[in-house]
C-alpha cells in the first residue's frame, strides 16, 4: 500500500532527527515534498553523508525548519555549510553505524530510496547501502521512496516492506 508524499511525511515531527539516504540514492523527490512541509516543522535535524542533486531544504528560507547535520560535505550542500546554515561533523564512515546503534545519534525517521518490492516483499537499498543499513535498523520509522529505476543489489541491502512505516511510489 502506497502513501502520498504528504501522508508519508506526516510521520516527521518538529525536533525529530531524520536520516536522508545518500549518493545516487538521494531521495530528491521526497526532499522536495519535505520542503513543502516546512510550515508545520521546526528544528528537524537532517543527518546525511554524500547527497546528490538539489536538496531544496538547504535553502536560506528553510533555516529554523531544517538543520542539516552532514557527516560529509558534498557539492549540493557545500554552500549551506560555508554560510553556516548547515553543520559538518567530521567522522570516519566506518564509525557512523555505531553512532546510530549506540544512540549517540538516534534516528527518529529514515528516508530511503529503494527498488520496487520483489514477489517476497523485499526492496533493495540499491547502490548505496553504506550507513543506510544501520539507519534503517535503528530508526523508529522508515519512509521508502520506491523507484523502479533503482537497481536491485543483494546482500545487506535488502529490506522487507514490513519495515517501512510508509511507502511512496
Amino acid at each position: 500500500h502506497y502513501s502520498s508524499p504528504k501522508e508519508a511525511l506526516a510521520i516527521i515531527a518538529s525536533g525529530h532527527r531524520v536520516f536522508i539516504h545518500g549518493s545516487a540514492q538521494t531521495p530528491s523527490f521526497m526532499m522536495k515534498h519535505l520542503a513543502a512541509e516546512a510550515h508545520r516543522l521546526r528544528n528537524v535535524e537532517l543527518v546525511n553523508i554524500t547527497v546528490y542533486g538539489d536538496m531544496v531544504v538547504d535553502k536560506p528560507e528553510y533555516a529554523g525548519h531544517f538543520n542539516i547535520n552532514s557527516l560529509f560535505v558534498s557539492a549540493s550542500i557545500r554552500e549551506a555549510v560555508k554560510e553556516g546554515r548547515a553543520d559538518y561533523v567530521p567522522v570516519f564512515l566506518s564509525e557512523i553505524p555505531e553512532l546510530f546503534k549506540q544512540g549517540i545519534l538516534p534516528i527518529d525517521v529514515a528516508i530511503v530510496h529503494v527498488s520496487v518490492p520483489d514477489r517476497h516483499g523485499y526492496c533493495s537499498l540499491g547502490v548505496s547501502v553504506d550507513i543506510a543499513r544501520s539507519a534503517v535498523n535503528t530508526a523508529r520509522f522508515v519512509i521508502a521512496q520506491v523507484n523502479p529505476n533503482v537497481p536491485r543489489t543483494h546482500g545487506d541491502g535488502m529490506i522487507h516492506v514490513n519495515r517501512f512505516s510508509a511507502m511512496v511510489y
